[in-house]
């Protein structure tokens, strides 16, 4: 099998990532709920992981939440900024993961930027969007359907010159491209665990600079006797028991994405995506969308068949795509592709360019 669905998650993980799930079940218990070995090496090693992390996107252990994934993350930050009626400015690429939370509470949500590919044109958007009644802005660093990389650092700037707080999905980014807490003066940064830090399935990240109002309650192992939750960061987005064994697991994916350097990584993933483009480019009735911001994510469709069907055809033929609307409605509504979907490639640093040709000949073959 030929997997190129790394922006769903990464199925191929460096091999001390699997080693660490087991080592983490058969070690360490509960961190923060007992004194003996077993708990307290649980604690040292969650520990680990925040430092790793907050080294990694510039921010402190304490502002470092575990959440169970990205949407996990975004739930926390929207209902932490967020009231019913209030308005909040968004891309037009972002995922369900966050429409589906605004929607659910009730905000007036205003889209700003639907241009693929025109990060000016984005950016204007944003300018005139965010007004004197924004409450928030939430932003997708990266699209998940075509990697167009959104200007974050310039809307960025514009919701800090108005006092607006910003939340950052950098699902598609952390672990590629540089993301740091203090330069982007965010309230949230919100990122999975088991995409491109290579961490496993249901693991998530909460990078928070702003005070967090707690999603769950529950045991935090932290002032047992109040009866509400901990105000402080972690423990305000930390209730119940932690996935130990997946945080420890995450941390060596975290370990390996600092050594082999975010900049071979984003380089390595332009690469294969850049080569893609040009293969398919050259075929016949094949459409694919490219620009010049885009990071290792490219969607593309047949005009002859169905996106569905030629994912499938693809599948029998031993790749691993997907296709359809990639969760994400509001990105192939900007696009134009929502009555089609796109058939989408996404890479890790486990792809290679011949992996990706053999694709592109299976197209027409």
């Amino acid at each position: 099998m030929i997997y190129f669905d790394a922006a769903a998650t990464t199925l191929q993980k460096p091999p001390q990532v699997r080693k660490m799930v087991a080592y983490a079940m058969e070690h360490y218990a509960s961190p923060g709920r007992g004194g003996y070995r077993a708990a307290m090496l649980a604690s040292d090693a969650v520990y680990d992981c925040r430092k790793e992390l907050a080294e990694l996107f510039e921010a402190k252990p304490e502002d470092i939440v575990f959440t169970m994934n990205a949407t996990h993350a975004l739930n926390l930050a929207i209902k932490t900024l967020v009231e019913p009626g209030d308005e909040v400015v968004i891309s037009g690429f972002e995922h369900n993961a966050v429409w589906r939370p605004l929607v659910q509470i009730g905000a007036n949500v205003k889209l700003a930027g639907r241009k693929l590919f025109d990060p000016d044109d984005t950016l204007e958007a944003f300018r005139v969007a965010i007004g004197p009644e924004t409450k928030a802005v939430v932003c997708t660093h990266v699209s998940n359907v075509f990697g167009y990389v959104l200007p974050i650092e310039k809307i960025a700037a514009l919701c800090h010159e108005r006092g607006v707080p910003l939340v950052v999905d950098c699902s598609q980014s952390a672990g590629i491209l540089p993301v740091s807490l203090g330069k982007l003066h965010a309230a949230f940064l919100c990122m999975p665990g088991h995409k491109s830090l290579y961490g496993p399935q249901g693991t998530g990240v909460l990078v928070c600079g702003h005070a967090l109002r707690p999603l769950l309650a529950g045991g935090t192992g932290s002032l047992s006797k109040s009866a509400s939750m901990p105000e402080f960061t972690p423990d305000a987005g930390e209730a119940g028991t932690h996935n130990v064994p997946g945080i420890c697991a995450l941390c060596e994916g975290v370990r390996f994405v600092k050594n082999v350097g975010l900049d071979a990584i984003c380089a390595h993933g332009k690469m294969l995506g850049q080569l893609l483009t040009a293969e398919l480019s050259s075929l016949p009735g094949v459409r694919v969308y490219h620009g010049r911001n885009q990071a290792g994510v490219v969607s593309f469709l047949l005009e002859t068949e169905d996106t569905e069907q030629t994912a499938a055809r693809l599948s029998s033929q031993g790749f691993s795509l997907r296709a359809g609307l990639h969760c994400a409605p509001l990105a192939h509504e900007s696009a134009g592709t929502l009555s089609s979907g796109t058939v989408r490639a996404s890479f890790s640093v486990f792809n290679t360019a011949r992996e990706v040709r053999a694709l592109a000949q299976s197209l027409i073959s």
